[in-house]
Formats: C-alpha cells, structure tokens, sequence
C-alpha cells in the first residue's frame, strides 16, 4: 500500500488533515485508519460548539487569547494560541464551504452563544447541541470522496520506528490478522482516553491509544494530568454519559445544590466549576447537584439534541432540574509537538487531542477542542508539504528539544497473568474504579499512590490491546498528577490547594 500520509483517527482533526492532504496541489495520497466506524468518533459527540471570532464589534482575536490563556492557568504556549485564534476563522469558513451547516437566525447571520471562561458569545453551534456531529458528517463526505484508502475496524497496536523515524504501524485488520500498514509519515489523531475513568462523556473508542503507542516507542508527552471534567454531565446509568452543553449555562442556567441553593458562578471555567460541584457533592454526601434551565425560553427548539436526550430518561427540561455531575471529558495534555504537528520522532506527527500542542495548558477553554483540530490538522499537512519530517523548537516543544525530562518514564508493571475475557473485563472496571476515586477531581499523594498500586497490580493485559493502553495511560497520568505538587488548572491536589510558581511549566514524560 503506497500512502504518503496514514492518518490514525477518524475525529475533526484527523480528517481536517486528511480533507487538506488529499486536496492540496500536489496531493498526497492518504489513508485514513480506523478501529470504529469512519464516523464514529468523539467528534461526534461534541456538543459545545467551535469558538471563533468571527465579526461582531466586541470580540477580537486578542480577546479570544486572553480567554484561553487565562483559562489555560499559566500553561498555555502563547504562540500556539495565537496560531489558533488567528487561522480558526478561515478553518470555521473552510469548514462551511465544504458544506457543515451552523446554527442563524432569521436574517441569515450565524447564531454566537457564550459559553465558560468566554468574555463575550463566540461559539457557533449546529443543531443547538449537535455540533459535533455536523462537522463530522462534512468531514467524512469529503474524506470518502478523496481518500486512497479508508481502513475502518482497524486497531493501530504500535508504531513502527526503523533508523530513529516512523515508517507506519502494525494493526489488526478487521478480521483480527496482524498487518503492517506503511507510510512515509504518520499521523496520530486519536482522540483522548476518557474511558480510563467510570463516568465519562467519552465514547468507548476513547482508550488513549495514540498516547500509549506513542508512550511505548519513547515520544515525549506532557500534560497528561491535567484530564477536565466537565461538571454538567447528567447523572444517568448511561455511558458514556449524555452531556449537558455549557451553552445552557451561557444561556442562563443555574447550578444548584442538594438544598437548591447556588454555589458558584457558572460561567466560570470548566475546571473552576467542577472543583466547587466535587466539594459541595463531597460536603453535602450526595451523588449528584442539580441543572436549573427552566427559565430557559424555547429549550426543545434551541437545545433539541438536549431536549430529545433528557426526555428519553422521562425529564422535562422546561419543569424538571436535571440531576448531573462531573464526569471525565477531556485530556488537555498527550504527545509533545511544534506548531506544526511535529513530534520528537522524525515522521510522527500529531493533533486534536491526543497532542500537546500548548493551546490548552492546565485546563481548556470551553469550544477551542473542535477549533484545535480544524487548525492543527491541516498545519501538518503543510508541514509534510514542505519536505519536513522532525520537529523545530517552537511551540510545546520549544524548550523541551534537547532537555532532560521532568519526571521518569512510565514504570514497569510486574508481570503477572490474566487469563481469559472474563478476568480481563474485571481488570478494565477495576482501573476505572481507581482512577475514579484517586486521580479525579481532586487528588491528593495518598490517594495517587493507593490509585498507582492498584494499577501496577494489574500486570500483563497484553490480551486486551484498549486495556493495555489504558493501563500505560493511567500510569503516566498518575506519574504526572504525583509530580506536580499543587493545585492548577483541572488538577486539583487537596493537600497542596494552591497553585505554586516552582510548576508553572510542563512536565515531559519519555
């Protein structure tokens, strides 16, 4: 198979890369490799929306990065914010081109919603909450019609890396047989790993493994502590969890607690208002605190994806508060790379969530997820255009090329045995139920250290490849979470509740 581009992934940054590859003059042949369905992905799921200036005499580029700075608590690589806010415009018209259809209103101009940690509405949405899904069906159109190869139900295992440069990877095709796909650059788009924790809003694809793959061959990754919760998912056997858009709160929904009362700003950032709704749910013994949008007007016509999955659990939006709590959503931190995509391994290359490009530091701003991989994806491409394969110190990786890393490798675990399906099944609710409780929302050594011993008692999962991801996954984050003695962005450590000068920096993990 002659593929210039593999692209591993099928969400918004994936195929924005793979749309541009195919597209560009000269154009690159690409495949596109999948272990799900091509749209089957987080994308999908996104329900915010995409946050872009894009008129309107209030905003500005500059606000939107004081924004994202502000909420990325001191982390945020300052050039990378600026690649996003300044080509995020042109990436959302792109996107509008090639057909995705965003919310108007009567006179034909896209409806702008605020949603946490915006100064001002910026956020475009489809559907009112199915913006995710809007993109994605734009993206895969096009994928389908100009891709070489489109590989769904394959499983990347691991990377392959011959004379310090990846040529491709080894996969399982759609029958389970053990293949090796090559390609002269490869690029992980794989998403996050929501499902190392119990209550999720991620997909059950989300089992962090561009992460591990890269983790294994010896990539630097950062950041991958800082995991954001988003506190309005609804509080229902379901999973992964339906999630309650912050543009409800952007609209005036309130926040309450077990006695109705308010206890926080909702319009704070996502990590700020997780951390007060963990407290209250600790102080108050309860699981869940209540989302008041009855004074929302017209919800089932503004929110109908909201409305239509409410109603499903026999709750009215327009009478009923609507229980919730946080639940795991996204992993700001993964592989290290440059403002273009480029990782520490010559030929690998990275975006959307599962790199660490420094748009996000410690916690992401609301809505800049889906405006990530509309900007990053296509920036590699251009990269990869150009003739480069390694990275440039700029970026994430601006003072890491050359450095020793902050923290150690991933440890190894002993090697003990799991048998069979029904153990390894056991061994996968036994992981979440430890990174549930020790590395959640709020953290402490004590609780990390009894969540790293459960994980390192695991041992050999190598029968169940997502599980074995998550494993190695887990063991860095805690690693991390261990290291960073303080309280920043979206990790909250109990016994260090402030945010300390001495970490205002990444720490790499190779």
């Amino acid at each position: 198979m002659d593929i210039d581009l593999l692209v591993l992934g099928s969400g918004v940054a994936g195929l924005s890369a793979a749309v541009r590859a195919a597209l560009a003059e000269p154009g690159l042949r690409v495949g596109v490799l999948t272990k799900a369905e091509l749209a089957q992905s987080a994308t999908r799921w996104a329900q915010g929306g995409v946050a872009a200036v894009l008129g309107g005499d209030e905003d500005s580029t500059d606000l939107h990065l004081a924004d994202t700075l502000a909420a990325g608590a001191g982390l945020c690589d300052v050039d990378a914010v600026r690649v996003l806010v300044d080509e995020g415009p042109g990436r959302v018209n792109e996107l509008i081109a090639l057909g995705a259809v965003f919310d108007r209103d009567h006179a034909g101009e896209l409806q702008l919603a605020r949603e946490g940690g915006h100064s001002v509405a910026r956020v475009v949405h489809a559907g009112g909450a199915a913006t995710g899904a809007e993109i994605e069906r734009a993206l895969v159109d096009a994928v389908r019609e100009t891709a070489a190869a489109v590989l769904e139900r394959w499983f990347a295992l691991d990377l392959i890396v011959e004379g310090g440069h990846c040529r491709g990877v080894v996969a399982l095709d759609e029958h389970g047989v053990r293949r090796e796909v090559r390609a002269e650059h490869v690029l992980l788009a794989t998403g996050g790993a929501g499902q190392l924790y119990s209550v999720t809003t991620n997909p059950l694809e989300a089992t962090g493994d561009g992460l591990a793959m890269a983790l294994r061959a010896g990539v630097s990754v950062a950041d991958v502590e800082f995991m954001q919760f988003h506190p309005t998912a609804l509080h229902h056997p379901a999973m992964p969890r339906p999630l309650l858009s912050e543009a409800l709160r952007g609209h005036g929904a309130l926040l309450r607690d077990a006695n109705g009362a308010r206890f926080v700003d909702e319009l704070l950032p996502r990590d700020q208002v997780s951390r007060a709704m963990t407290e209250r749910l600790l102080d108050q013994g309860v699981e869940h605190l209540w989302l008041d949008a009855t004074g929302l007007e017209q919800f089932d016509a503004r929110f109908p994806t909201i409305a239509a999955s409410v109603r499903a659990v026999g709750l009215d939006p327009t009478t009923d508060w609507l229980p919730v709590a946080p639940a795991a959503h996204y992993l700001s931190g993964g592989v290290l790379t440059d403002l273009d995509g480029a990782t520490t391994l010559p030929g690998l290359w990275a975006c959307g969530e599962v790199a660490c490009t420094g748009v996000h530091g410690a916690n992401r701003l609301a809505s800049n997820s889906l405006l990530e991989g509309m900007v990053f994806g296509p920036r590699v491409v251009e990269a990869v255009l150009s003739g480069r394969s390694g990275p440039l110190p700029a970026g994430a990786l601006r003072d890491v090329l050359g450095a020793s890393p902050d923290a150690p490798g991933v440890p190894a675990r002993r090697a003990l045995s799991v048998a069979g399906p029904a153990e390894l099944v056991k061994a996968r609710a036994v992981l979440q139920h430890a990174m549930t409780e020790g590395a959640g929302v709020l953290r402490s050594a004590s609780s990390l250290a009894a969540t790293s011993s459960v994980l390192d008692g695991l041992g050999d999962v190598s029968g169940d490849p997502e599980l074995a991801n998550l494993l190695i996954v887990g063991q860095a984050l805690v690693l991390a979470a261990s290291a960073r003695e303080e309280s920043r962005g979206c990790h909250g450590r109990i016994d260090f509740p402030q945010a300390r000068p001495e970490f205002a920096h990444r720490l790499v993990i190779r």
